[in-house]
């Protein structure tokens, strides 16, 4: 089954991802049946999250759904198995060669994808992704050949590319899509109307490599679900309190426009995000991240999921329409960056920044990026 229009990610709930209030096991796995019942039938799980416990949870709230009545998309990138936590930096990617040398991709990659699909209670994903990788997982062919036996051996139907978890690797992605576009069936891409950039520029490419995309952070934080207003109060150690000070009383000043095309057309406000993301080619799946927010006002979680589940299977902004609204959500220069970056002249001990390369400078100039990449 291939991925459907609206997906649900298990990082949603705040359970293993660290924002707004943590549901307690019950609610959490509950929250999974509502997506089903609700008409979504995509669900993106990740290995790392809780070291299996997200897809342990998955498994667990989806066996009594008939397999073949939703997609299964899995993510395999950081080796908890063989590497140790790095403190912030997480766990180190499984092409760091303090762990192995290319040899051990292939072994390393399907041992990790038993693991996760006896976690999720199933023989296959749909759709298994690359994840969070660093430099040589966008370069190295071994990787790649790595991930192409997943599928050669029935583990995979399809195959995938997910950056992250910051925003950037454009270049880093359009070079994946240039060189291993013949494997790769679908990417993971930061897109919403706040945020159309870098993630806009990758829509060329990945059209013509026959790329589909899947978006995250629709919902630009949860601003997009509605109940987050200026002021808010964040829970302690919600990662969203480090972003730049103000970026709700901004987005929501930038979202008062917005609201008027929305009402036009009847959509909720992460409907209407969801809606402008699939609206441009080739975005084919939209996984906003659903959260319980701190405080007695908010909106249950549950009624986040069936909002945006039930989002219309037809409808599509014209692209006159994509193009005003990316105007006015343009973020273009907002932030730094993640993976090529001309910020180093040498390695980083990092695994989401290193060097700029000339191939990739050449690929901007190809899609007519401007010179600061």
């Amino acid at each position: 089954m291939n991925l459907t229009r609206t997906a649900y990610g298990t990082w949603s709930g705040g359970r293993y991802m660290h924002f707004g209030e943590v549901l307690d096991e019950e609610r959490y796995q509950n929250c999974i049946r509502v997506a089903y019942e609700s008409g979504i039938r995509t669900f993106v799980t990740a290995d790392v999250y809780g070291t299996g416990r997200a897809d342990q949870a998955l498994g667990e709230a989806l066996q009594s759904y008939p397999r073949d009545t939703y997609c299964l998309v899995g993510m395999l990138g950081h080796d908890f198995i063989d590497g140790e936590r790095e403190g912030s930096k997480g766990y180190p990617r499984f092409t760091n060669p303090k762990l192995r040398s290319e040899a051990g991709y292939h072994d390393f990659l399907r041992r990790a994808c038993e693991n996760s699909l006896k976690d999720c209670r199933t023989d296959h994903f749909d759709l298994v992704m690359l994840h969070n990788p660093d430099e040589t997982g966008y370069r190295n062919e071994a990787v790649w050949k790595g991930m192409s036996d997943l599928k050669a051996e029935g583990l995979s139907e399809r195959l995938g590319l997910a950056p992250g978890p910051a925003n950037g690797f454009t270049l880093d992605m359009l070079h994946a899509f240039e060189n291993f576009g013949e494997v790769i069936d679908w990417a993971m891409v930061i897109l919403n109307p706040l945020e159309p950039w870098p993630g806009h520029h990758l829509l060329a490419s990945a059209k013509k490599n026959g790329v589909d995309l899947l978006t995250r952070v629709v919902d630009y934080g949860g601003l997009f679900h509605g109940d987050m207003k200026p002021g808010h109060e964040f829970r302690p150690g919600d990662h969203r309190s480090y972003r730049p000070e103000g970026w709700i009383e901004r987005g929501t000043e930038r979202m008062v426009p917005m609201r008027e095309i929305a009402a036009k057309h009847g959509l909720s406000m992460i409907q209407f995000a969801s809606a402008w993301n699939l609206s441009q080619e080739p975005v084919k799946c939209v996984v906003p991240t659903v959260i319980q927010e701190a405080g007695a006002d908010a909106v249950p979680i549950e009624d986040k999921i069936r909002d945006y589940a039930s989002l219309s299977e037809d409808f599509q902004f014209s692209p006159e329409e994509v193009e005003e609204i990316r105007k006015l959500g343009d973020n273009t220069g907002c932030m730094m960056l993640k993976g090529a970056s001309q910020r180093h002249e040498a390695p980083t001990d990092r695994p989401d920044e290193w060097p700029m390369r000339d191939d990739l400078l050449e690929l901007a100039a190809q899609y007519d990026l401007p010179k600061e990449w």
